[in-house]
């Protein structure tokens, strides 16, 4: 069955194009109106009259558990949240058991996802076996099974020369090298954002030094080896400065925001809610504009979720002994257009559209983040003034380990379409 979205505020970033307008899917494809050959065949009309019409969003830093781990998520229940949050595609993390240093285990999560998945799951490889960072994974074979980058994401790689000679082998391979930025010496045990907070409340504290260090490492690396490290969930206000800095003297280096480190900062841990307790920390104010200020001036071009599930019985122990993370699949495009768009006025609708589309698809070097004619039918409706409040309770994917609870939001995804196919709607 052919589709044809009428009315609807086409924004295309990729072919700069922002218009009201009708896109018709043609077996699975976008294509023109001319493709229609026989006036007379079946076509599925949907009304988009006050919705935008855009390419399907992409999210680069998402936990799904699998394998190993699922009883936090499973790459079926993480997919159906992806769809519930208006994502089309999901870049999978390593960080599993056994950890994705293998060509066996990237073409186990593959299979898995086709078999399973209602969205476009694409996975990582290692930088290290085990992620220990100790050893070099096999980057040439996890390129020739598939992986998207390499990265040691919940781990950070602490020997500069085992990253040297990875970020080289990622260039070899045509693989962007993804970091999760963390100095285990500055950081030590640190379990909050260092600052009043973490003073008040005797918990240990991580300073933002421990993200900026290996912010310039990485810059460094990237400048020696002209090759591309994209910076994980930055936090730091230092981590802003130092990526603009490098960027303006043409360094091949990018950095992401998670909405919860603009959403929140360290106060939400006064009631020694595990909930807020995040790898990076929630931080101070000041890291706040200056992550708002990245944001707005392009310093930071790609946004994601750090979707990170729990189960209720991990969390539920002394903030100390609780595992960093909180999902944010269903919550991430609420949580942005609400404060960037609406609350702060950072940026505008097609510049997060943007950032959720094209950016993440030209840094993983992809077919997607576009609505051009001939690409897969990967399509986000979004009502951007759309009032609407989180329930945990009903979310999509197996853990409800987040702060967002109860939250009022303006601005939801309404229907999300992979392959010509609805796989949510609202």
């Amino acid at each position: 069955m052919n589709t044809l979205i009428r009315n609807g505020r086409i924004i295309d970033p990729a072919n700069k194009r922002d218009e009201i307008g009708d896109l018709l899917i043609v077996d699975g494809r976008i294509a023109n109106q001319s493709a229609i050959r026989n006036p007379q065949s079946e076509i599925d009309e949907i009304d988009a009259s006050n919705l935008i019409v855009c390419p399907g969003l992409i999210d680069l830093h998402v936990h799904l558990r699998e394998p190993g781990f699922g009883w936090k998520e499973t790459i079926e229940s993480g997919a159906r949240a992806a769809a519930a949050g208006g994502f089309t595609t999901i870049v999978c993390m390593p960080n599993t058991s056994p950890a994705a240093d293998s060509p066996s285990t990237i073409a186990w999560i593959k299979d898995r996802a086709a078999e399973i998945a209602c969205v476009n799951v694409l996975p990582t490889g290692a930088i290290s076996k085990g992620l220990m960072g100790e050893e070099l994974a096999p980057i040439g074979s996890l390129a020739q099974a598939g992986v998207v980058a390499i990265t040691d994401d919940g781990r950070c790689v602490q020997n500069n020369e085992l990253m040297r000679r990875a970020v080289e082998y990622a260039r070899m391979v045509g693989l962007p090298l993804f970091d999760h930025c963390q100095d285990y010496n500055l950081v030590g045990n640190g379990v909050v954002h260092e600052g009043y907070w973490s003073t008040l409340l005797g918990l240990p504290g991580w300073p933002s030094a421990g993200e900026e260090a290996i912010v310039m490492r990485n810059v460094l690396l990237a400048e020696l080896c002209d090759h591309h490290i994209h910076c994980q969930h930055i936090s730091a206000a230092g981590s802003v400065r130092i990526l603009r800095e490098a960027q303006a003297r043409g360094v091949k280096i990018s950095g992401e925001v998670c909405p919860h480190h603009i959403a929140l900062t360290d106060d939400a841990i006064q009631n020694f809610d595990t909930n807020a307790k995040m790898n990076p920390p929630l931080r101070a104010k000041e890291d706040v504009a200056a992550l708002l200020g990245g944001i707005a001036d392009g310093t930071i071009a790609i946004l994601a979720s750090d979707h990170a599930p729990h189960a209720k019985f991990e969390k539920e122990v002394e903030f100390d002994a609780a595992p960093f993370g909180i999902v944010g699949l269903e919550t991430e495009l609420g949580l942005f257009l609400d404060l960037l768009v609406h609350k702060n006025k950072t940026i505008d609708l097609p510049r997060l559209i943007e950032m959720f589309t094209v950016n993440p698809a030209r840094l993983l070097q992809i077919e997607a983040g576009t609505l051009s004619p001939g690409r897969a039918a990967d399509v986000t409706l979004i009502d951007p003034e759309l009032e609407w409040t989180f329930d945990a309770k009903a979310s999509q994917s197996l853990s409800r380990n987040t702060p967002f609870d109860g939250w009022k939001l303006k601005g939801r995804a309404v229907r999300t379409i992979v392959g010509g196919r609805t796989v949510w709607k609202l």
